[in-house]
């Protein structure tokens, strides 16, 4: 199991995530739309974490640069989505977690975000690591669906090469063809072997990529069995995408959790989570 494994402990704000702690809750809307919907989650989601003494840290993405479509909504920008960023963190006095696409971004968002992500599309990108790392902030790779889990940590080690060993690793499933994913869970311990706390992507792992012509199918239905098997296994964090209103999200509403069914999932994750790490 992970937990066997040992995997560095990485701080993340007040928090601390790896080496048998219960597992943190990365959690908010996939994009950004508006100042008033990110306040709102994040106080949704931090009183029912905060009820179950869960670990928090809210994620959302100033810009989806990787939509299906070119007509698709990207969010506000950098500019604006990290003055809303920075917003909930000083309200709400949680760490932040938001995506980079280029070596350009990094320094201003980490000046905001407690965790820089690098999307699994993007993970294998060296100049983009490299920045990342130089940021001195925690470091997501989002392993891509085309890249093997014993692969990943040569994305890690780029990363830690500017000295930086605060780095997570997070499944998100790999391609299986014609817009499916599959998780293959053997995955998990063997992206822990890299020593970095490993993170489960419940909501990507369920999308279909491309799979509605102009924009991404999903099979929300599967999220909480995937969310209980991965827990199941030992994971150090988990990754959920959730909103007030799936089917009306602006990005991946078809692969987003209902924010109003979050609290009983989290309520059995937690218990698997207590088991299996007793």
């Amino acid at each position: 199991m992970i937990r066997e494994c040992q995997p560095d402990a990485v701080p993340i704000g007040r928090l601390v995530c790896g080496q048998g702690r219960p597992f943190v809750l990365m959690a908010g809307p996939c994009v950004i739309e508006s100042r008033d919907s990110a306040l709102s989650h994040a106080q949704a989601l931090k009183t029912v974490t905060d009820r179950l003494h869960i670990p928090l840290v809210y994620k959302s993405s100033y810009d989806k640069a990787n939509r299906t479509s070119v007509e698709s909504f990207r969010g506000p920008g950098q500019d604006e989505g990290l003055r809303i960023l920075a917003g909930v963190k000083r309200e709400l006095e949680v760490p932040i977690l938001t995506d980079v696409h280029t070596p350009q971004e990094v320094r201003a968002a980490a000046e905001v975000a407690d965790i820089v992500q690098i999307p699994a599309f993007l993970c294998r990108q060296t100049d983009l690591l490299v920045a990342a790392g130089q940021s001195g902030r925690v470091v997501n790779i989002k392993k891509g669906q085309f890249v093997a889990p014993h692969d990943i940590a040569h994305a890690a080690a780029k990363v830690a090469s500017t000295g930086n060993r605060h780095i997570l690793l997070t499944e998100r499933g790999a391609s299986f063809g014609y817009n499916y994913l599959v998780s293959d869970f053997r995955a998990l311990p063997i992206m822990a072997r890299s020593g970095y706390p490993v993170v489960y992507d419940a909501t990507h792992s369920v999308q279909l990529p491309g799979g509605q012509g102009t924009s991404s199918g999903g099979q929300r239905e599967f999220i909480a069995p995937l969310a209980r098997a991965a827990v199941a296994v030992g994971i150090d964090g988990l990754f959920m995408e959730v909103h007030r209103n799936p089917d009306q999200a602006r990005s991946d509403s078809t692969s987003v959790f209902p924010l109003d069914q979050l609290e009983a999932l989290l309520r059995t994750l937690q218990r698997l989570d207590q088991l299996v790490k007793a």
